[in-house]
Parts: C-alpha cells; sequence; structure tokens
C-alpha cells in the first residue's frame, strides 16, 4: 500500500511532466525510430558506399541545421517556459523574432551551399544529392519544437510528426529499391521534414492563436546576440558529431564512411532513448531553478539516480553485444563496424553525465558563456585528433576521436561544477 500511494502522489504531484515525457517520447519515436524500421532495409539495399554518400550527404547539411537552430532550442525554449504563464504577448514576440531570424539564416544558408555545389569537385559530382537533402533544413527551419517545449505541451505535434513518418516509412519501402534510388530517399526525407515544419505552425496557429509578425531590428538583434554562446556550443558540438562522418569523408571514401556511419546510427538510436527524458526535463528544471535552488538541484538529484542507472546498463549491453547486434541490424557485409560500435558504447553514459552538468545544471544556473567555452574546446580538440588519427586508422579513428572529447567534455564540466561547490553525482549518491 506505501508503494501504491507514494506512485499515486508522485504521478498526480508530476502530471504534467510526465504527460509531457509521453508526448516527446512518441515524437522521438517518430524522429529517431522509425528511421530504424527502415535502417536495416536501407544499408542493405544501398550498400556501404550507397548509405556512406547518404551518410555524408546528411553530415554536410548537418552544418546549415545547426546554423538555422542557432541554439534557440536553448534560449527560446527557456524564454517561453519562464514567461508562458503570466505573459502571452511575450510569447507571441518571442515566437515571431525566433522564428523570423531562422528564416533569414536559411536565406543565408543557400547563399552559401549554392557556390560550394557549383564549384567544389568533391560535391559538385552529386550536387543534386546535396541540394535536395539540403531541402530538409527548411523544414527543420520551420518546425516550432522549441515553442511546445516551452509551454510544456508536445502532445499536439506528436500524432501529427508520427503520420508523417508512417508514410515516409511506406514510400521508403515502396519506392527505394536499390542504389540507384538515393534521390528519391533524399526527397522523402526533404518532403517529410517540411511536412512536419509546416502542420507544426499551422497548430501553434490553430491550437494556441499565435500570429507571426515581421519582427523589429532590435528584437533580431537582441535573439541574435541571446542565443550568441548557444549558437558558439551547438557550433562547437557540431566539430566532434557531424564533423567526424564529414572529415572520414574528405579523407577516405563513401564505403568506409558507411561502416563508421551505421555503427554510429545504431549508438545514436541507443542514445536517444534516454535522451528524451533530457530534452523533456529541461523546461521544467528551468522553472524549477526559478522556483528555488534547492527544488532544481533536488529534480536533478533524483533524476541522475533513476535515468543514470539506466543508461549504465544500456553502455555496458551494447559493448557486450556489439557484433550480434551489427550482424542482425546490418547484416556480415558491415562487419567491420562491429570493433566501431565496441568503441562507441560507451558514449550514451558519458554523454548523459555531460547533458547533466553542462545542459540541466550550467546553462540553468546561467553558466552559459562557461558552457560554451568547453564545448568550444573540445571541439577544437575534436578536429585536431581527427585530423591526426582518421588518416591513419580511418573509421576506427574517428571513433576514437568522438569518445575522447565527449569524455573531456564530461570531466571539465563536472570540474567546474566542482569548483562552484556543486557536485551533482555525489550529493545524488549520499541521498541513496
Amino acid at each position: 500500500m506505501i508503494i501504491k500511494d507514494f506512485i499515486k502522489i508522485f504521478i498526480q504531484k508530476n502530471k504534467t511532466l510526465l504527460r509531457n515525457f509521453s508526448s516527446l517520447t512518441a515524437l522521438q519515436i517518430s524522429q529517431y525510430l522509425f528511421p530504424l524500421v527502415t535502417f536495416p532495409y536501407l544499408v542493405r539495399v544501398l550498400g556501404p558506399d550507397g548509405y556512406g554518400l547518404v551518410s555524408f550527404a546528411n553530415a554536410f547539411i548537418g552544418y546549415f541545421t545547426v546554423l538555422t537552430d542557432y541554439g534557440f532550442h536553448l534560449s527560446a525554449t527557456k524564454d517561453i517556459s519562464i514567461n508562458r504563464k503570466n505573459n502571452p504577448q511575450k510569447i507571441e514576440e518571442i515566437y515571431s523574432s525566433v522564428l523570423g531570424v531562422k528564416i533569414l539564416l536559411f536565406l543565408l544558408s543557400i547563399l552559401i551551399i549554392v557556390p560550394i555545389l557549383l564549384f567544389i569537385p568533391k560535391f559538385n559530382d552529386n550536387a543534386m544529392i546535396y541540394f535536395i537533402s539540403f531541402l530538409a533544413v527548411f523544414g527543420t527551419t520551420l518546425f516550432p519544437i522549441w515553442f511546445f517545449q516551452g509551454i510544456e505541451e508536445m502532445g499536439y505535434i506528436s500524432s501529427i510528426s508520427i503520420l508523417v513518418k508512417v508514410f515516409w516509412v511506406i514510400s521508403i519501402f515502396l519506392l527505394v529499391n536499390s542504389k540507384d534510388d538515393i534521390i528519391i530517399l533524399v526527397s522523402l526525407n526533404a518532403i517529410s521534414s517540411i511536412l512536419t515544419g509546416l502542420i507544426g505552425l499551422w497548430i501553434a496557429r490553430i491550437k494556441f492563436n499565435l500570429k507571426l509578425f515581421i519582427p523589429t531590428v532590435e528584437q533580431i538583434k537582441y535573439q541574435l546576440e541571446d542565443s550568441w554562446h548557444y549558437f558558439l556550443s551547438n557550433v562547437s558540438i557540431s566539430l566532434y558529431t557531424i564533423s567526424n562522418i564529414f572529415i572520414l569523408g574528405i579523407f577516405t571514401n563513401d564505403t568506409t564512411v558507411g561502416y563508421f556511419s551505421a555503427a554510429d546510427k545504431i549508438r545514436y538510436a541507443i542514445q536517444n532513448v534516454t535522451s528524451t527524458a533530457g530534452r523533456t526535463i529541461f523546461p521544467h528544471l528551468s522553472s524549477e531553478f526559478l522556483r528555488s535552488l534547492e527544488a532544481g538541484f533536488s529534480f536533478i538529484r533524483k533524476y541522475v539516480i533513476s535515468m543514470g542507472s539506466f543508461v549504465f546498463l544500456l553502455s555496458i549491453l551494447l559493448f557486450l553485444f556489439s557484433e550480434q547486434i551489427v550482424l542482425l541490424v546490418l547484416g556480415e557485409e558491415y562487419f567491420k563496424s562491429v570493433i566501431v560500435l565496441k568503441i562507441l558504447s560507451v558514449l550514451p553514459f558519458i554523454i548523459f553525465a555531460s547533458n547533466v552538468a553542462g545542459i540541466q545544471t550550467m546553462i540553468n544556473l546561467g553558466f552559459k558563456k562557461e558552457f560554451a567555452n568547453i564545448i568550444i574546446i573540445a571541439g577544437i580538440l575534436n578536429i585536431v585528433l581527427s585530423l591526426i588519427i582518421v588518416p591513419i586508422y580511418f573509421e576506427f579513428g574517428s571513433a576514437v576521436a568522438v569518445v575522447i572529447t565527449e569524455l573531456v567534455v564530461t570531466i571539465k564540466m563536472l570540474s567546474f561544477l566542482k569548483r562552484k561547490n556543486i557536485n551533482v553525482f555525489k550529493k545524488a549518491t549520499s541521498e541513496l
């Protein structure tokens, strides 16, 4: 009875958080698990070289996704969360100004990508694939996920996103049957992204009566300045995430990229099972810290105990069963991916730790400049490591470089918090 009463009280106190966790989980299913349905099919149909080409294209356009996001997934989410209860006019101002800046950044992206595709041979050879892949950035530019996260109302868009992905999955199996269908694949990716973005805008307009207006120069300037450190963090993070595939593609070939990116896709899928929780608690944690430091730290410690144990177990299982997972999901043609996956298996736990220390704690406590500095150093470190290791050890070098970089990020963030007398993990353990 005591356990039953405890569960009942917990659910009553955290209804909004649990509802949004469920909704965001459903959204993540549409964004990550649905592609896993097609993943074993695509890696076999396209082969390591074809899948490597698509992965390289995605890594390339990933830079433009970073540019158009500009850190608004953190800054705008936090601003909307703070103003959602008593300042609807401010919410509308944030919504319009953020979307306005993102659209301007997308137009800037077009001016950058067109000369690259026209005049650089590496990209000119497959210019159509790269440009169609780039159109997916327009969808992510429009999609106001930061707004829905900020108001902690993710349920409205989860079902729509799932429907779009169902269309995407069915289309993949019907239309993509060989390496010659790569253009069809990237076209379907772009169409699903744009549809999701447009529907997200429609829901924001219909359900929340948000009207778009042209932002002033001052509002644009404010958003750019307010999100600058988050943007630097995103750019630096991209230096040790998407840049690994990009650098690997520059120094090697599409087949080698295929070995690495296929293993990394599995790791990323496992990692995103838990990162859903991180995205869910961020706006809630912003409100908790606004209420009191004690409330914020209490919530973080409970989160570390519960989710940290689960992520640690996932990393161990991923290491132990790497070979079986690769053979089952990818097939024998990708046997070189086994060692890559074993190296990457530690990342879910390492990244969980850095997320708690950095995004959940440092950013919510106002240390965004210090957070950005750590990420910048890590990004530079990864580029240097990659340039040294990748030409010698290829896909294995890329895996080692990203693990070392993520470990450095986590250590530096925890060290910073320790200097501020904030030791979340130790305090959490002492409360067991």
